[in-house]
């Protein structure tokens, strides 16, 4: 892997990543929080400069290998994070959780450690949901569009993030794929914040809140999360959207372009439709007054919607509930949304896949010889695919019990520990007990955080891609220039 060739890459895109700057920056002059101002303006010079010089390195007309793909994918994540974190040392944040903050908003985990949130402007505010925003389908995806003119194809970048739905076949070249994925995103995002204004809520907390929606992200600039506005509609309307960015957006591509059986012809979608519409009566079954009452299935839906899309909004403290509500709650953070979508989490083809692949080793139990293609769909799996998911799901569920016990250890409970693992592992955002969605991070040791900011960069690149980096094969191989291997 030459290390100079990633390097120019991640310049190239910082170079780029500087402009996220100037709209907060812009607010904070409207409203006169000059050292908010000052604060987006270091940060987007520091992003530019750094940008600049390792901008240098790139090597025009160099082939960017598989490897080395997967670090710039890893390393735009953590770049990204590191310099999107200048602004909130600004706002009298420590190192550590200026960096927790920044990781968080770029993964679109949405958890915060935030307390106190009248001691920030409105530019701050509107930070962290452009941090949303950007991660919500991938800083790669978004940086695909424009790869050409850094003088790469950009396919190799594209493919290397996991979450992608580049084998959806909407388009034959990748830019175009990535185009596309972005127009329904950015529409998506138009509609809600017109909806949501629509129904009573403020433009500053519609734009926010919108954002946060789509990108499966959850900061909101209330304390209270979208609890705090007491606004059913509006409850209704997010709801719903973030359902939409737990789905896949290459199917709902296809919807826009005239395919309206797209999602009923998608597997995954409709056992992610079924999960969620069990969720909600199983909820709403545990919530005090009639089940099937307006406000129990509102309350149901958006808990469900919120958690299995990985977004983390909240419109009750589910803290509180039962504990039969919370466990079923605690599942569908772990089950996650589709393929191609903003979620984080596994994917429910995954666990459709792995499903089908024990049904089929039970019947190989009893018939040895029989022949049981594994299928999704009108898709064969191949066994190279199933093997991978096998690995992934393994791997995930393993590094989730290493946090956990990490967290234990560094002294959080036996409640706050699991959940918040999870919560961070799968992009979520609150979990339970301290790290509640009434509560914040705040009250985690510095250990703890660094624990979890990791945690977060691991969930966002799907555990596998930071484990084959670390592989000696790969270490051994590394290169200021020069060849480099496959």
């Amino acid at each position: 892997m030459r290390l100079a060739l990633v390097l120019g890459l991640l310049g190239q895109m910082l170079l780029r990543f500087a402009a996220a700057f100037l709209p907060p920056a812009v607010l904070a002059v409207v409203d006169g929080e000059g050292r908010e101002a000052a604060a987006f303006l270091v940060g987007g010079a520091v992003t530019a400069a750094l940008g600049a010089v390792l901008a240098r390195l790139r090597q025009p007309g160099a082939r960017v290998h598989r490897v080395e793909s997967m670090a710039v994918v890893a390393g735009a994540w953590l770049a990204v994070s590191l310099v999107s974190a200048v602004p909130f040392l600004f706002v009298r944040l420590s190192a550590v959780d200026a960096l927790f903050e920044s990781m968080s908003g770029i993964t679109t985990t949405g958890a915060s450690v935030f307390v106190d949130f009248s001691a920030y402007g409105r530019a701050v505010f509107l930070w962290r949901s452009i941090l949303h925003w950007i991660g919500g389908l991938g800083v790669i995806a978004l940086f695909v569009v424009i790869l050409p003119s850094l003088g790469i194809a950009g396919r190799q970048l594209f493919f290397a993030e996991a979450s992608a739905a580049a084998d959806e076949g909407i388009a034959p070249q990748v830019r175009r794929v990535a185009g596309r994925l972005w127009v329904v995103y950015t529409l998506l995002t138009v509609a809600e914040i017109g909806l949501l204004h629509g129904y009573g809520m403020p433009w500053f907390d519609a734009v926010n809140n919108a954002m946060a929606t789509m990108s499966a992200g959850g900061f909101s600039p209330n304390p209270s999360s979208i609890a705090g506005y007491a606004n059913p509609a509006c409850e209704w309307v997010i709801a719903t959207f973030m359902f939409l960015a737990g789905a896949n957006f290459a199917l709902q591509w296809r919807m826009l372009a005239g395919r309206p059986l797209a999602f009923a012809r998608d597997p995954e979608f409709r056992v992610y439709a079924i999960a969620a519409a069990i969720g909600v009566v199983a909820v709403a079954a545990h919530l005090p007054g009639p089940t099937f009452a307006e406000p129990a299935l509102r309350t149901a839906f958006f808990q469900v919607a919120s958690l299995m899309s990985a977004t983390g909004f909240a419109s009750a403290d589910f803290n509180l509930w039962a504990d039969g509500a919370r466990s079923l709650l605690f599942v569908l953070m772990l089950f996650g949304g589709c393929a191609g979508s903003a979620a984080g989490g596994p994917k429910v083809v995954r666990y459709m896949i792995v499903a089908k692949h024990c049904g089929r080793e039970m019947v190989r139990t009893v018939h040895p010889q029989a022949v049981l293609p594994v299928r999704i769909g009108r898709t064969v799996v191949t066994d190279d695919v199933l093997r991978s998911v096998v690995t992934f799901v393994v791997v995930y569920i393993a590094t989730w019990g290493l946090v956990s016990v990490g967290l234990i250890v560094m002294g959080s409970d036996l409640v706050t520990a699991p959940s918040a693992a999870l919560a961070c592992l799968a992009n979520c955002g609150p979990g339970l007990g301290q790290a509640g969605p009434m509560g914040n991070y705040a009250g985690f040791s510095d250990a703890q955080k660094g624990l979890l900011i990791l945690t977060m960069w691991i969930g966002r690149l799907e555990v596998i891609t930071v484990l084959a980096l670390l592989r000696w094969d790969v270490l051994r191989h590394l290169r200021w220039r020069g060849a480099a291997a496959r």
